[in-house]
């Protein structure tokens, strides 16, 4: 009776738990634990900041348990920096970085952001310190602005503060740990020793070995064909080559107005400069709206207002600043975190884009009509008297006759001699509608005429 009252709760028990472990084990098999690697192996810039914020919304949208960075970068801009790593403090679920090399400058950063660091044998972290395009040490604006973010993003994540900003700092003197006059630099080993490093590792799975994760389901992030695209056309040398497409495009449609190809053309290559700039958080509104203003001054000076003012200097000094600011990472004109060398690539590509394309306009807009292309759109047949083809001209000697302009010369249009209407062109200079002329010439039924 004793036995029957012991053996029975403990049947019970035992079909309790075993019905629990089927349970869980029914759970693990159905609900993998999800882990998302995304690499950070480039310069830091405006491509791998929106390279990372694809990256974490994908891992929203799959439900990732685990964030892993395989990183291995120099560094490169530090507003994009900040950025990336407000993204990775924001993020919900763990962040962990595997340095598979270096982790330098605007790497380390990153790196202290996750909530984990580990490294491979022989990488690296650290020299954060702000950078030049031309190598040299940044005003110390910029150090103390990046002193202040490796500081707090170490505190945030139980981290040494004043070894963050050692990295950034070489007046900085920790005992036993640097001297001054160099900034730190940490070995695998030497990290694990300061705690900015949990664990010595080779690979991401060994990472997920030594936190106890099994069976997961890993997902490598890649951006997709679109978005590769895009990330090209960041490309300053390619910002340069559209510039020269735009312009080509408008110059050419002016010289064969209705051909529709060039202008359409252009069009393409303006929306291929803009949207991948406004996407990765570059263009602003109003640096666009400031673009299509310094066209329309453009075309307004070419088409309504004769000569070459006040519409046309704005309208070109408008458009170049614009194009130029479309590519930095600039606050309202607050150039004081925007690199030197940005600034410098920015402006060689715009005003390299607008040279290509008046040299374009010099030496190929002659060479337009030859091309089989534009012969198929174009009119180019002659009429030979041969043929029997004949031409109007002017039945009387017009020569020094003297006359108004019935139309704006820009520097053809049509004037008015006697009362009749004659088709006209002048030496270049612009005459205005109502001003008196002059006929100096005759070209078959086409008068040459001047100011009179």
């Amino acid at each position: 009776m004793i036995r029957k009252t012991i053996v029975t709760p403990l049947l019970i028990f035992m079909c309790i738990v075993g019905f629990a472990q089927t349970t869980s084990s029914t759970k693990s098999a159905e609900g993998k634990p999800k882990v998302m690697v995304m690499d950070i192996k480039a310069e830091i810039d405006p491509r791998m900041l929106r390279y990372v914020k694809l990256s974490l919304e994908h891992a929203e949208k799959i439900n990732a348990d685990y964030v892993i960075i395989d990183m291995d970068t120099y560094g490169g801009v530090l507003t994009d920096a900040k950025e990336i790593v407000d993204l990775i403090m924001d993020f919900k679920k763990p962040i962990w970085v595997f340095i598979n090399s270096d982790a330098a400058s605007a790497g380390a950063l990153i790196s202290i952001a996750c909530d984990s660091i580990y490294m491979s044998p022989g990488a690296s972290i650290g020299a954060a310190t702000v950078v030049e395009g031309d190598g040299k040490a940044a005003p110390d604006k910029y150090q103390s602005y990046m002193r202040s973010i490796m500081r707090s993003t170490a505190e945030e994540n139980h981290r040494d503060p004043r070894i963050a900003e050692g990295m950034v700092d070489e007046r900085v003197v920790i005992d036993s740990i640097k001297q001054a006059g160099k900034v730190i630099t940490f070995t695998t080993n030497e990290a694990l020793k300061y705690h900015y490093c949990e664990a010595k590792v080779n690979s991401i799975e060994e990472i997920l070995e030594r936190n106890k994760i099994k069976n997961y389901e890993l997902d490598h992030f890649e951006l997709g064909a679109t978005e590769k695209i895009i990330a090209i056309f960041l490309n300053p040398f390619i910002s340069g080559l559209l510039i020269l497409c735009i312009l080509g495009g408008i110059y050419f449609e002016f010289q064969a107005p209705g051909t529709l190809f060039p202008i359409a053309a252009s069009l393409v290559a303006l929306a291929l400069y803009l949207v991948p700039y406004y996407l990765n958080g570059l263009a602003e509104y109003w640096e666009i709206i400031t673009l299509m203003i310094g066209i329309i001054l453009l075309a307004a000076e070419i088409f309504v207002i004769p000569g070459f003012g006040v519409a046309g200097v704005l309208g070109i000094s408008l458009t170049v600043m614009s194009l130029i600011l479309i590519m930095l990472n600039n606050d309202f004109f607050n150039f004081e975190f925007v690199p030197f060398g940005d600034i410098v690539k920015a402006t060689f590509a715009t005003l390299g884009g607008l040279a290509g394309g008046a040299l374009l306009l010099f030496f190929g807009g002659a060479r337009l009509s030859e091309t089989k292309a534009f012969k198929r759109i174009a009119l180019t047949d002659t009429q030979e008297s041969s043929q029997g083809y004949t031409v109007r001209t002017n039945e009387q000697n017009l020569v020094g006759k003297t006359g108004t302009a019935y139309t704006v010369l820009r520097p053809s249009g049509k004037v008015m001699i006697d009362g009749n209407v004659y088709d006209a062109f002048t030496r270049g200079e612009y005459i205005q509608k109502g001003e008196a002329i002059e006929v100096i010439g005759t070209e078959g039924i086409t008068l040459k005429v001047k100011s009179h």
